[in-house]
């Protein structure tokens, strides 16, 4: 999609502080950190929401999971983090391509909003 931001950065037109790279996803720093860890892990396939996912992203998506994991032990973070993916406007997605929030370094309340 020539206007996702995401689909910009994962291609490389605009900058970021990426941490991951591979075949199937970018992860990088947040612009605007809600924790002293704060990672975004976005597949390079362009979904737009969760809800658009096919049956065929599962593969994708447990990729993805698995990445979150490892990134968070390679952060620092593994004894304790949030992985968290809004859905839609009313939960406060605002880039609509499928991403995954990674937050830690410090305390989680609950519930979280």
């Amino acid at each position: 999609m020539k206007d996702c931001l995401f689909c910009k950065i994962v291609a490389g037109d605009v900058p970021a502080r990426k941490v991951l790279e591979d075949t199937r996803l970018v992860a990088f720093h947040d612009v605007n950190p809600q924790a002293p860890v704060h990672v975004l892990i976005v597949p390079r396939k362009h979904v737009a929401s969760l809800d658009d996912a096919a049956d065929g992203d599962r593969e994708l998506l447990g990729h993805v999971l698995i990445a979150a994991r490892d990134l968070a032990r390679e952060l620092g973070v593994g004894s304790g983090y949030r992985l968290v993916v809004n859905c839609g406007a009313d939960a406060g997605q605002s880039v609509f391509h499928i991403h995954f929030h990674l937050l830690g370094g410090r305390g989680m309340g609950w519930p979280p909003g």
